[in-house]
C-alpha cells in the first residue's frame, strides 16, 4: 500500500513544473562550503556492490520496473557515475544489511540506518546525506510556520505509543496532553475526529502523508525536530573499517553533488514534500 501510494506521489511530483517544486521544499545543505575535498586517485578497477532494502519510500523502495530505486538508491547511482565507477544495487531485507556488509556480500549500504556510536564502532560512514526529523502535523487553518512550543502547553497531541516520539514529549515537552495511538493511521484518525488537535510523528512519513490527495486538509506547523538522542545522527553510506579508499571517494562524490545541483534535483524528486 505505501509503495503504491509513494509511486502516485513520484509520477504527480514528476509531472509539476521545477520552479513550483523548488518553492515548496526545503532542501537540507549537510556540507560546510568552507571544507573542498581532493578528488581521490582511481584505485585498482571494480564492481562496487551496494546494497539496500526495498520497502522505505521514498529512501528506498521497488520501482516501476521492478528493481531498486528511491533518495538513497539514485544518490548511490549519482556518486557511481560521478566517480566513474561500475556499480550494481541489490536489495535484501532491512534486518539483514548490516550482517550482509560485514560478511563481504556487499560493499556499500544505501539505505535509512541512522547513525549511533555502535555502528560507527562498527563500521566506517560517509559523510552524512540525510537525516531524519520529527514534525508536528496539523489541519491546514491551525498551522504556522514558526511554533514556540510553549504554545503547546495543554495541547492535545496525537503520538504512536512506545517510539521515540512518544518519549520525546514526556521527557521535553511534559506539558501537552498526549493522545497515544496504536499507529500513525489512528494518530491521524484523531486528528481528524478533533481528539488531538496535532500529531507528533516521524516527517518522512508525515510528508508522504502530506503529499497524497488525503494530506490536502492537513499540513506541517512550525519546524523540524532534530535532536539525535532521540531522532538519530543521520543517514550516511556505509562501508566496512577497511574501506579508507572507498569512503574517501564517496565523501568527495557527495560534495561535488551537492555542488552541481545533483543532490538538490534528486531531493526533490523523491521529497514533493520536504520532512524539513
Amino acid at each position: 500500500m505505501i509503495r503504491a501510494v509513494f509511486l502516485t506521489l513520484a509520477l504527480l511530483t514528476l509531472a509539476a513544473p521545477a520552479a513550483l517544486a523548488q518553492s515548496r521544499v526545503t532542501v537540507p545543505n549537510f556540507w560546510d562550503p568552507r571544507i573542498r575535498l581532493d578528488r581521490p586517485e582511481p584505485g585498482p578497477p571494480r564492481v562496487i556492490r551496494f546494497l539496500t532494502d526495498d520497502e522505505y519510500p521514498p529512501l528506498h523502495f521497488t520501482g516501476p520496473d521492478g528493481g531498486p530505486t528511491g533518495f538513497s538508491v539514485e544518490l548511490a547511482r549519482a556518486a557511481c557515475e560521478k566517480l566513474g565507477w561500475t556499480c550494481t544495487v541489490q536489495a535484501r531485507r532491512f534486518d539483514t544489511l548490516l550482517d550482509s556488509l560485514a560478511e563481504g556480500r556487499g560493499d556499500v549500504l544505501a539505505a535509512a540506518i541512522n547513525m549511533t556510536p555502535p555502528i560507527r564502532a562498527r563500521f566506517a560512514a560517509s559523510h552524512l546525506y540525510f537525516r531524519g526529523s520529527a514534525r508536528l502535523l496539523t489541519t491546514r487553518g491551525n498551522a504556522q510556520a514558526e511554533l514556540d512550543t510553549r504554545t503547546l502547553q495543554g495541547k492535545r497531541v496525537a503520538v504512536v505509543a512506545g517510539t521515540a516520539h512518544q518519549a520525546y514529549l514526556e521527557r521535553l515537552l511534559p506539558f501537552v496532553q498526549r493522545r497515544e495511538a496504536p499507529n500513525l493511521t489512528a494518530a491521524v484518525t484523531a486528528l481528524r475526529s478533533g481528539d488531538a488537535e496535532f500529531v507528533f510523528a516521524d516527517g518522512v512519513a508525515l510528508s508522504l502523508l502530506l503529499a497524497g490527495s488525503a494530506g490536502g486538509e492537513l499540513a506541517f506547523t512550525g519546524g523540524p525536530f532534530l535532536e539525535s538522542r532521540y531522532f538519530g545522527e543521520g543517514v550516511a553510506f556505509l562501508m566496512r573499517k577497511d574501506e579508507v579508499p572507498l569512503k574517501r571517494s564517496l565523501d568527495y562524490a557527495l560534495q561535488s553533488l551537492w555542488d552541481d545541483g545533483t543532490y538538490a534535483r534528486l531531493y526533490l524528486r523523491f521529497f514533493p514534500v520536504s520532512p524539513f
